[in-house]
C-alpha cells in the first residue's frame, strides 16, 4: 500500500518496501528535477537503475528524458490463453517437440534471424518516415524482429486453475531500441552541457525539451521502438502458436494481450497535460488488462487496472530484482536454484552458475508484490509456470 516521504524536492510516492541505496540516490535526483510533475511515483517492484529507478514513473512538463524510459524502449509482456489442456502435454511432447521447435523458430540471447525477414511482419501503424534513426536502421531490424534477445527476457509456457495452456513472452526492441536510446541520451547530454542545464550531468537524467527538434526526433524514433517490440513479441507468439499447433492441430488460441512497459506517453493527470515516463511500470487504467510475470518459477497474474492517480494509473511490471546481477552470481547456490525448479517440475535450463543472474532467488517475492499493489491492480487470472526458456 502507499506511503509518502517528503524530502527535498517533489514527494515520493511509493509501494514498495525496501529500496536499494542506489535506487533512493535515483529517486531524489528525480523529486529535483525542475520540470518535474506532481511527485515521483515507485511500484513494488522498485529497484535501482540508470538515472531511473526501474518501477519508476515520473510526469513532466514539456520534456523527454530517454534515460527514464531506458535503451530497452518499448520492452513489454504478451500472453495467450489456448485450448490445450496442459494434461494432454507428456514430457516427449514437451521436450523434444514443443520447446525443441521454439528453440528451432526463435533465435535467442544475442543470435539474431539468418535471413531478413518478410515486410509485413514490421509495425506499420506508426509512420517510419517520420522517424531519424528508425529507417537508418530498418535492415537491420528486419534480422532483429521475431528474436527473444538476452537477460531477464523470456517464453514461458503456464498452466491456469483450470490447467488450460498459456503463453507468456517478455521481449523488447532488440539493439534497434537499444541504439536509439543511447544515441538521443548522448545527444541529451551534449546539449544539456552547450546550454548549462541546471540538472547535473551525474544524474543520467539529461532531458530534450519537446518544442525543440531533437525531443520531436526522438519522440518520433521511441514510438517507433514501441511498436517494433510490439511486432517483435507478437511474430514470436505467431511462431509458438505454430510449434504448438504441430502437435495439437486442433489448438486453438484467444487474442494476444499485450503491455509495455519502457516507455513515455502524453496524458492527463490532476488536470494537466503532462509526458509520463514509465520503466519498468505498465498502464494500470481502470478496467485496463495487463500482465504481471513472476520470476523463473513462480507465479504470474493477469492483472485489471484500478486507475489509482496517485501512480499515474501505473503498477508494477513484474517480480523485480532483488538482488543484482552480480550479487545472484556470487552469493546464490546453484544447486539449491536447480533442485527448486526441478521440486516444481518445471522445465528449465538452469544449468551455470551465470544462470544464477536469472535465478527465482535473485527476485522479489511476486506474492508480497501483489499485496503492495492491491489498490493498483485487481488479479484475475493466476498462471503457474510449466516450462522456461531464457534468452
Amino acid at each position: 500500500m502507499i506511503q509518502e516521504i517528503q524530502e527535498d524536492g517533489l514527494p515520493i510516492k511509493m509501494w514498495v518496501d525496501k529500496l536499494d541505496e542506489h535506487a533512493w540516490k535515483e529517486v531524489r535526483n528525480l523529486a529535483s528535477l525542475p520540470f518535474a510533475f506532481k511527485h515521483i511515483a515507485l511500484m513494488p517492484d522498485a529497484h535501482g537503475g540508470k538515472g531511473m529507478p526501474i518501477g519508476g514513473v515520473l510526469a513532466t512538463k514539456d520534456v523527454i528524458i530517454p534515460n527514464a524510459v531506458g535503451v530497452d524502449i518499448g520492452c513489454g509482456m504478451c500472453a495467450i490463453k489456448s485450448n490445450i489442456n496442459v494434461k494432454e502435454i507428456t514430457s516427449d511432447i514437451l521436450r523434444k517437440q514443443i520447446m525443441r521447435g521454439i528453440r528451432k523458430r526463435i533465435p535467442l540471447g544475442r543470435e539474431r534471424q539468418k535471413q531478413i525477414q518478410d515486410d509485413s511482419c514490421m509495425p506499420h501503424d506508426v509512420n517510419i518516415t517520420e522517424t531519424t534513426l528508425a529507417q537508418r536502421k530498418y535492415l537491420s531490424a528486419l534480422k532483429q524482429i521475431g528474436t527473444l534477445g538476452g537477460g531477464n527476457h523470456f517464453i514461458e509456457l503456464q498452466k491456469d486453475v483450470d490447467d488450460n495452456l498459456w503463453i507468456m513472452i517478455h521481449s523488447g526492441s532488440r539493439n534497434l531500441g537499444k541504439e536509439i536510446g543511447e544515441y538521443y541520451n548522448t545527444l541529451a547530454e551534449k546539449l544539456n552541457s552547450r546550454f548549462l542545464s541546471q540538472v547535473n550531468t551525474d544524474m543520467h537524467l539529461a532531458f530534450l525539451p519537446m518544442s525543440t527538434k531533437w525531443g520531436k526526433q526522438y519522440w518520433s524514433d521511441m514510438k517507433y521502438c514501441v511498436a517494433f517490440a510490439h511486432s517483435n513479441r507478437k511474430l514470436m507468439m505467431e511462431r509458438i502458436k505454430e510449434v504448438l499447433t504441430d502437435s495439437f492441430p486442433n489448438a486453438a488460441f484467444e487474442p494476444m494481450i499485450n503491455i509495455a512497459h519502457n516507455y513515455a506517453t502524453r496524458e492527463e493527470h490532476f488536470g494537466e497535460q503532462v509526458i509520463v515516463h514509465r520503466k519498468g511500470a505498465v498502464h494500470a487504467g481502470v478496467g485496463e488488462i495487463g500482465i504481471i510475470p513472476g520470476s523463473q518459477g513462480t507465479k504470474s497474474y493477469i492483472v485489471e487496472g484500478l486507475g489509482n492517480a496517485d501512480s499515474f494509473c501505473s503498477s508494477s511490471h513484474g517480480a523485480g530484482r532483488a538482488m543484482s546481477r552480480s550479487e545472484a552470481f556470487y552469493n546464490l547456490s546453484l544447486k539449491d536454484e536447480i533442485a527448486h525448479l526441478e521440486s516444481m517440475k518445471i522445465v528449465h535450463s538452469v544449468r551455470f552458475q551465470k544462470d544464477l543472474e536469472e535465478a527465482t532467488s535473485a527476485y522479489k517475492d511476486i506474492e508480497e508484490v501483489m499485496k503492495n499493489q492491491q489498490d493498483l491492480v485487481k488479479p484475475l487470472i493466476e498462471l503457474s509456470p510449466i516450462a522456461v526458456i531464457k534468452g
